[in-house]
């Protein structure tokens, strides 16, 4: 079963996102017909999640090319790109894959080198669907009959090109009859699950409560939840991950209490090249996102703000990730070494 939304088109150049800033209380889209508009896009939230902002990065690239037939202009634009949000690290895969392509074409007459750039760009969208729906059901089967659910953040069909990571594995899970139930975290500062998580869950249709994020702690504690499954931004070759603020605080709790709890991704989220989670930079965003709440004030004017969108959990807190390979369990430095040299989870 697809959703009754999409979270990206791209049709007679011009990508067309939904607009995420304005969820759930009204449905529109935004039109992006340059590669700047698509990195504003990115950086201001329009599209979110990494595998979305991954796909719609690819579109940049081709808007990029399509704007600028100068070789140094091109790959300025990219670079550009690039740096919209700098934790998500299919940002830069996207845009790599792009450049390759890009490489690869360069020398073929102009209407065959933007021909090979939308196709490629078409293929990152078709093949995050694709991908989505295999972590999908390989998610699934950890997921108990009449399991309670924990989840944070927004990792639906609105973080991606369709379908979902970790909500992905949810809506299996329901869509097998396992009869489950979901609490999702409002994710502050900019409620992601209590705008966009919350508004899929009803959208599919799926029992669920919605709590603030200090609720948590509580509901694992009293043996209210059964495992915790949540996305991720950037995977490091050792199994630490960055994901929403807030993510290694519960996965501290759940360690004590005995919860699993595992990380949705698909393995272009892996970034193979840094060996552990301190190297995974992390995006600091403006103060106005705490102390302003859908435009309203609520905090004292002039007060400092640390306002981190990720934090890191170190992968000794991690029952698994789920990835469209398999599951990748401890110990995952060697497991994730073995997926990077392509052999079978």
């Amino acid at each position: 079963m697809d959703e009754s939304f999409v979270t990206l088109i791209f049709k007679n150049n011009t990508l067309t996102l939904l607009d995420q800033r304005i969820l759930p209380t009204e449905v529109s889209y935004v039109d992006c017909k340059t590669y700047k508009e698509v990195e504003f896009a990115i950086r201001d939230m329009i599209v979110r999640g990494a595998p979305a902002i991954g796909a719609a990065a690819a579109y940049g690239v081709y808007l990029a090319a399509l704007q600028c037939p100068e070789e140094p202009d091109f790959k300025k634009a990219c670079e550009s790109l690039s740096l919209a949000r700098p934790t998500a690290v299919n940002l830069g895969w996207a845009i790599n894959r792009m450049l390759k392509t890009y490489e690869h074409n360069k020398k073929q007459p102009r209407k065959v080198l933007l021909g090979s750039l939308l196709s490629e760009a078409d293929t990152i969208r078709e093949e995050d669907i694709k991908t989505n729906k295999q972590m999908s059901r390989i998610g699934a089967r950890v997921v108990p009959e009449k399991a309670t659910i924990l989840t944070h953040c927004n990792t639906g069909a609105l973080a991606t090109a369709g379908w979902g990571t970790a909500l992905g594995v949810i809506k299996t899970a329901f869509y097998d009859k396992k009869d489950i139930f979901v609490y999702a975290d409002e994710t502050r500062p900019r409620f992601q699950g209590a705008r966009l998580t919350a508004w899929e869950l009803m959208e599919a249709k799926i029992p669920s409560k919605l709590i603030p994020d200090s609720a948590a702690a509580t509901l694992i504690r009293d043996g209210k939840i059964d495992l915790v499954i949540l996305g991720g931004d950037r995977v490091a070759a050792n199994g630490d991950v960055a994901n929403k603020l807030g993510t290694f605080a519960l996965s501290v709790i759940c360690k004590a209490y005995g919860v699993p709890f595992y990380s949705v991704v698909p393995i272009s989220t892996i970034d193979f090249s840094i060996p552990d989670g301190s190297a995974i930079p992390i995006e600091e965003r403006d103060a106005e996102e705490v102390t302003h709440v859908q435009g309203v004030q609520v905090a004292p004017s002039g007060m400092d703000v640390f306002n981190p969108a990720f934090d890191v959990t170190p992968h000794q807190n991690l029952t698994g990730i789920i990835t469209e390979k398999g599951i990748i369990y401890p110990p995952f430095k060697e497991n994730i070494e073995r997926l990077r040299r392509g052999e079978s989870m």
